[in-house]
Parts: structure tokens; C-alpha cells; sequence
């Protein structure tokens, strides 16, 4: 929503300025100048990308109307999921998860973090975090560079989207001066016509130069940028998953763990640890209020 209305305060800064100065905005809607540009960026883009860089570009721009998933809601599923998980494994054995991480959507802990199980690929990296140390296949001290390796190629994939719409919005400006040289042909065609009518073409040129700089700098850059951002918090997101499974792994209990996890996070996403305490004191309520119910009734 918040791109939604930065998109309208640029284009009604720019038109709102431009009727201020006495022009008429049907005077901005050259069609043929919006066929140039866009057609031709739109193809540059399909020549740059290959087929899997546009579908994640695609759902990308798709998330930047959305926003992050990644806030301190998530984050606190996430801590839960972790927490909970970790002490299974620490009080019957490592073998107790593996019904948990080889079919995670049965699992009847993940089931209760929704917004955590229906996001695929952290599912899929604690999951795979996991699943080396059950089966005995890496010692503790090595999972470290195996997970750092993985966030490695998610960081990489993360980037090339970016640097795809990145490219294109650079390339705009470009656009535009073509589509501005076309116009000039076409002027210089009717050089010998009305005065009013050679007016007209100049100004449809001189309106494929401004929508080649306004696209890029007004609309498309900023996109990129928020699509960076959005690729760090899922690569954060991913990063406190991966510390909290090697501290797990290496020996630490399960809170502290989690504790760890929680520090590596930016200030605005990262519950104090009172705050975590709490978080986590919730999940055990019910197991003691189970576990002594004449004490509850007294």
C-alpha cells in the first residue's frame, strides 16, 4: 500500500506542477510515445532476463504492494516454532524431529504457526538445517559453513531481479530519446504544414524525453530499491533461522538458542528479552496447566 501511494504523490506532484504552469494534461498523453517506451523496455527486459529472473521479478513487484511478512508477528511465530522444536529434540532425542522436518506440512508443531509453514523456503531451510545432524551425516561444527553456503546462493538470487529492473530503469532515458528522435522525424515530415500542427509534434517528442525520465527515476529505481529491501529482510528472516539451528546443533539449549537468534536482529524487529521470556513462557503454559491440573483447580 505504501508504494501505491508514493506512486500517486509522484504523479500528482508532476501533473499537479505542470497544470500550475499552465499546461493541459491531454497534452501528456501521447499514446505512440507510450507504445515506444514501454514496448521497448519491456522487450530489453525479456532479451536481459532469463525465464526464471521474470517470474521472480514478477512476484517480487507483486510483494513490494504488499510489503515485508517479515515483521515482529512473523518473528514471533518464528521464535515459537524454534523454541518449541528445540525442546522436543532436547528432551527425547534428536530422532524425535524427524517426523517433524521430512514432512513438515503434518507436523503437528508447525501446524500451529501458520504464517510460519506457508512460507516455503524457511520451512525448507530449517528443515534442511536440521535434517544433516538427525541423520549424522555433518558434525555440529561443520553446519555452519553448509547453512552459510545456502544463504550465500539466496543473497545471489535475491540480487538479480534487482539488478534486472535496475538495468531496465537506467535504460529508460534511453527510451525516451528515441522515442523523442521519432517524433522529431515525424516533425520534420510535416516541416512544410501548419505552424500549430509542427507545435504539436515537437511537444509529442519532447513528451517521450520526459516520460523516459520520469518512469525511471520516479517509479521504476524506487522499485528496485524497495525490492532490495525487501530481499534483505527475507535474507535476515533466513539468517535467524540458520543461527539459531547451529547454536542448537552445537550445544546451546534451546532458549539460549533462540536468545541468540533474537540478537542478530535489527531494533525495530527484535523483541527484548523480557519480551522473548514471555513469548516463550506461553508456549510452556499449557504443558504445566496439562501437566498439573489439581493445582490449577486449588
Amino acid at each position: 500500500m505504501i508504494v501505491i501511494i508514493g506512486a500517486i504523490i509522484v504523479a500528482a506532484s508532476v501533473i499537479g506542477g505542470f497544470l500550475m504552469a499552465g499546461g493541459h494534461v491531454g497534452t501528456l498523453m501521447q499514446f505512440s510515445e507510450w507504445v515506444v517506451i514501454c514496448g521497448s523496455a519491456g522487450g530489453a527486459l525479456i532479451i536481459m532476463s532469463p525465464r526464471r529472473v521474470l517470474v521472480d521479478l514478477g512476484r517480487n513487484l507483486l510483494q513490494t504492494l504488499k510489503g515485508t511478512p517479515y515483521d515482529r508477528d512473523a518473528y514471533t511465530e518464528l521464535f515459537k516454532a524454534l523454541y518449541e522444536l528445540f525442546t522436543l529434540g532436547r528432551r527425547n532425542g534428536m530422532i524425535a524431529l524427524e517426523d517433524h522436518i521430512s514432512n513438515p506440512q503434518s507436523s503437528s508443531i508447525f501446524a500451529k504457526y501458520p504464517s510460519f509453514i506457508k512460507n516455503e523456503h524457511a520451512v525448507e531451510l530449517l528443515c534442511g538445517g536440521l535434517r544433516p545432524i538427525i541423520d549424522g551425516k555433518v558434525k555440529p561444527d561443520q553446519l555452519k559453513l553448509l547453512l552459510e553456503t545456502e544463504l550465500a546462493t539466496i543473497e545471489e538470487e535475491h540480487h538479480k531481479p534487482v539488478d534486472v529492473l535496475t538495468k531496465a530503469a537506467d535504460a529508460m532515458p534511453g527510451f525516451g530519446i528515441v522515442a523523442a528522435v521519432l517524433g522529431i522525424v515525424v516533425t520534420m515530415g510535416s516541416i512544410a504544414g501548419p505552424i500549430e500542427k509542427i507545435g504539436d509534434h515537437v511537444a509529442a517528442a519532447l513528451v517521450g524525453t520526459f516520460l523516459g525520465i520520469l518512469i525511471s527515476y520516479g517509479f521504476l529505481n524506487p522499485l528496485a530499491v524497495n525490492m532490495n529491501f525487501l530481499g534483505l529482510a527475507e535474507i535476515a528472516y533466513s539468517r535467524c533461522i540458520t543461527t539459531a539451528v547451529v547454536g542448537f546443533a552445537n550445544g546451546l539449549s534451546p532458549i539460549m538458542a533462540v536468545e541468540v537468534a533474537r540478537r542478530g536482529l535489527s531494533k525495530d524487529l527484535r523483541p527484548s528479552a523480557e519480551e522473548l521470556e514471555t513469548i516463550l513462557k506461553s508456549i510452556n503454559a499449557p504443558t504445566q496447566a496439562q501437566a498439573f491440573p489439581q493445582a490449577q483447580a486449588a
